[in-house]
């Protein structure tokens, strides 16, 4: 029995590499790496999705795949539990499950560090121009959209409300509808909520789709409502949304954002770690042929609106081109 176990092991558990010719690493036997995004045709799902094929493409006997979830929350879970190994998540939730903030109160996930920024995440919160909607405040006592139960988006309604100081838990300041982005959609169209927090990257097809009709604008949050978010977590930073940005939207927008990171299980080893980070800055072209956002991966921005300490891996490629010392 012990020799049967010990190849058992051996045979599922153990995995020998060597240095190809090309300087990647390669393996004697196949490495499956899990890479989660959020919801499936998401920005999230659509970069691990790309960086999967990438690894699957440039490391050999590496077979990777992208697993769609709810969102951050959940990828984190997953990457901590050792269910996955890399994941596209929003740097204020990092920074809130590292800690044991908010929702991750008393269960902190620990086993995962950070890798490298990918993008900016805008808040942008359509509202009806009907409404007469001028400040988060003035959804006191009506419906809004605060993004399905336990996600990132949820996560920063949650910001939003507390910073005006609001609760809608006990739906006692408005009521709030647990959507996700499509459903937030349809109820905005059909007149069933009056706005929604509708966090994206700039230029989202759904904002697209909405500020196209004429019937939405976009709410603006001024910079004392951003300094007390920065105080809620290091992950929010200013951002104003250009003019014509959208269609009729002829002014530009302050408002802010959050920083996407992409990050891995604690535990990984080094090397490997390197190898995916490296490819990754060696192959944006690919990847922002996949989705425009990939174009904010530039190692001047490496290191933007980071909330959690760098994998060891991580932190040796950006050394090796000078973003860190």
């Amino acid at each position: 029995m012990r020799g049967k176990s010990w190849k058992k092991v051996l045979l599922v558990g153990v995995v020998f590499l060597f240095v190809a010719a090309s300087g990647q690493i390669a393996y004697s036997q196949t490495r499956l790496v899990q890479i989660t995004g959020a919801t499936s045709g998401g920005t999230y799902f659509l970069l691990a999705n790309a960086i999967a094929q990438l690894l699957n493409h440039n490391m050999p006997n590496v077979k990777a795949s992208a697993q769609s979830t709810a969102g951050s929350p959940v990828e984190l879970r997953l990457i901590h539990n050792k269910e996955a190994d890399f994941g596209v998540v929003q740097a204020g939730v990092a920074y809130d499950a590292f800690n044991g903030l908010g929702p991750f109160e008393g269960k902190a996930l620990t086993n995962f560090r950070s890798v490298t920024y990918l993008y900016p995440n805008v808040m942008q919160v359509p509202v009806r121009k009907d409404a007469n909607i001028k400040s988060f405040a003035d959804f006191k006592g009506k419906r809004f959209c605060v993004g399905a139960v336990g996600s990132a988006t949820e996560l920063n309604s949650r910001h939003m409300a507390q910073v005006y100081g609001m609760d809608y838990q006990e739906r006692k300041d408005f009521i709030p509808e647990y959507t996700s982005e499509a459903q937030s959609v349809e109820l905005l169209k059909n007149r069933q909520a009056v706005g929604a927090n509708m966090i994206a990257a700039l230029g989202s097809s759904t904002m697209m789709d909405l500020m196209s009709t004429g019937d939405f604008e976009i709410l603006e949050f001024p910079p004392e409502i951003v300094k007390k978010l920065q105080e809620l977590s290091p992950a929010y930073f200013p951002y104003t949304i250009p003019a014509n940005a959208y269609p009729n939207q002829p002014k530009p927008v302050q408002t802010f954002a959050v920083a996407n990171w992409f990050v891995c299980r604690a535990d990984l080893d080094e090397d490997f770690v390197y190898q995916v980070v490296k490819l990754i800055y060696e192959n944006v072209d690919y990847l922002a042929k996949i989705h425009k956002v990939a174009e904010n991966i530039k190692p001047e921005n490496a290191l933007s609106g980071q909330t959690v300490e760098l994998h060891p891996g991580a932190a040796k490629y950006f050394k090796e081109i000078g973003v860190l010392k």
